[in-house]
């Protein structure tokens, strides 16, 4: 039985249809604009290389999900920090 992908992953397989690219592709492009705030990306794949809202928030969700706490998480490095700033 194959697995099949959950959340922004499930885009992937449209993606590389709809674009013509692979997903490394796009993540390799993305990784050179994380400096910017989440939204900000899919606005800049959108306007910039004609990717459709759903798919460039999925790109985007991916590359940053593994880094980027959900506004308000307390992930344990928060925790310690701000422990560290009482």
């Amino acid at each position: 039985m194959t697995d099949t992908p959950k959340g922004p992953a499930s885009y992937f397989p449209s993606i590389e249809k709809t674009y013509g690219q692979p997903v490394a592709h796009w993540l390799a492009l993305i990784e050179g604009q994380k400096d910017l705030p989440h939204m900000k990306i899919v606005g800049w794949l959108k306007d910039s290389h004609g990717l459709g809202h759903g798919h460039a928030n999925a790109l985007v969700a991916h590359a940053l999900g593994a880094k980027t706490p959900a506004p308000g998480a307390k992930t344990p490095a928060l925790r310690a920090q701000k422990g560290a700033s009482r």
